[in-house]
């Protein structure tokens, strides 16, 4: 494995964009630590130091930014912004004609949508500012702290703040942009994985500091246990065999080849858990902004969402959480593969599955292979995403657990994309990998 990347550094280009990317990861993390204007830095460490941040709302979003969040640095809302854009727009492709026919153009209409994809992220980005600093005026953000984050809260402090937070997530996204055209791998992804990466450390820590030292090797052993366990069910796929018949056209015989559909176990990836993760969020919310401030009693609706919804160590939290990860994952799923659409271009190449005639059959037979892939792939990401509220019952973690949830399926699976793209460049000049 040495040799191999000994391999990978002495090869010019492919070092060249093993640097480049580096260097501009580099530059991600040294922004998250980097104030935003108007921000009182030393009262924000002052409320962390107190440990009330931790379990809010934006638990999710804060792992996706490395901290910077809890930070209120500028680049306190990380990737999420553009995340949230793509899934939107990968969605509208089922509700707007147009966006579909643009998906089925080629390049030319993926830069559109890519385009696309931006303006709404910058749009998102205002509004999650506009929270964040509201939730920062108001002293929310960071828990129950006395101090404040934000002294001089008047309009043109709010503005230059929102406008820094805005530009942060922008630079971000041309940060992902770079890496993807002149480094290795996706640059998004690569984003997401430093910054759930760099949040293992602090995790671990806390564990070994308060739980001990046997807790501390307990915890880890499990780690690798599921992490073994996510690399088997992220590499199964259900091969549907596909032959294309022989056609003669002049005197060349095309066709004869056999090949196969890989249908993944778990296809829909993270974004059923970002969505449950999501909907939960806007409970709690709601009840933050509508609670009453004048010191009248709470509302009957806001004590039970606060009881039943505001915690993940609650039987009903965890119970509705895994319910939505299970139906995200069959709408997730229902949305990205058409097995129609797959079905007509078998058919109109002369492809056909060995033993089910072409067209409606065809389209049949695949949607039964997919909703019987689905299940175990739903019930997996719903076990997975368990772990974290399971430690926060068991070992008094917060639910930044590492090893469970989006965190380690991202690390997991950008890890081994990274690792196949590295070993495909070096296939390409040395008859050696990185794998063998």
């Amino acid at each position: 494995m040495l040799s191999a990347f000994g391999r990978a550094f002495k090869t010019p280009e492919l070092r060249n964009k093993l640097l480049f990317t580096i260097g501009i990861i580099v530059i991600y993390r040294l922004g998250t630590f980097v104030p935003a204007p108007g921000v009182d830095y030393g009262n924000v460490q002052q409320c962390l130091a107190l440990g009330n941040a931790s379990g809010g709302v934006y638990d999710l979003v804060n792992l996706f930014s490395g901290g910077a969040l809890l930070q209120v640095s500028i680049f306190a809302l990380g990737v999420m912004p553009y995340i949230t854009a793509s899934i939107i727009v990968q969605l509208l492709r089922v509700v707007i004609p147009r966006f579909q026919e643009l998906h089925e153009e080629g390049p030319q209409g993926q830069a559109k949508l890519t385009q696309y994809t931006r303006y709404l992220t910058i749009g998102l980005a205002l509004l999650n500012a506009t929270t964040i600093v509201s939730l920062a005026r108001s002293g929310q953000l960071l828990g129950d702290c006395p101090l404040p984050i934000i002294p001089n809260d008047s309009v043109l402090t709010i503005a230059i703040i929102i406008i820094a937070l805005t530009a942060g997530t922008t630079v971000i996204m041309w940060l992902g942009e770079r890496i993807t055209e002149h480094g290795v791998g996706n640059g998004m992804s690569l984003l997401i994985f430093t910054s759930i990466a760099a949040s293992f450390p602090s995790a671990l820590g806390q564990i070994f500091n308060t739980q001990g030292a046997l807790v501390f090797g307990l915890v880890c052993l499990v780690g690798l246990v599921v992490i073994i366990c996510v690399v088997f069910v992220e590499q199964s796929q259900r091969r549907v065999p596909v032959q294309y018949a022989k056609r003669m056209i002049g005197r060349r015989t095309i066709g004869g080849s056999t090949t196969y559909i890989p249908l993944k176990v778990n296809m829909a990836g993270v974004i059923p858990i970002i969505f449950a993760s999501s909907m939960l969020m806007l409970p709690g919310l709601v009840t933050q902004f509508a609670a009453p401030t004048d010191g009248s009693p709470m509302p009957g609706w806001i004590n039970w969402i606060n009881t039943y919804l505001a915690s993940g160590d609650h039987p009903v939290y965890m119970v509705t959480y895994f319910l939505l990860i299970v139906f995200f994952t069959y709408f997730y799923v229902s949305i990205t593969f058409n097995p129609e659409e797959v079905a007509g271009n078998m058919k109109r190449y002369g492809g056909f599955i060995p033993g089910i005639r072409a067209g409606r059959p065809t389209e049949k037979y695949l949607q039964y292979v997919i909703s019987r892939i689905t299940l175990p792939g739903a019930l997996y990401l719903g076990v997975i995403s368990m772990i974290p509220l399971v430690a926060l019952v068991l070992f008094d973690a917060n639910q930044n657990f590492p090893f469970g949830g989006p965190s380690l399926l991202i690390m997991v699976g950008v890890g081994l994309d990274t690792v196949k793209q590295i070993d495909a460049q070096l296939q390409q000049r040395h008859y050696e990998g990185l794998l063998r």
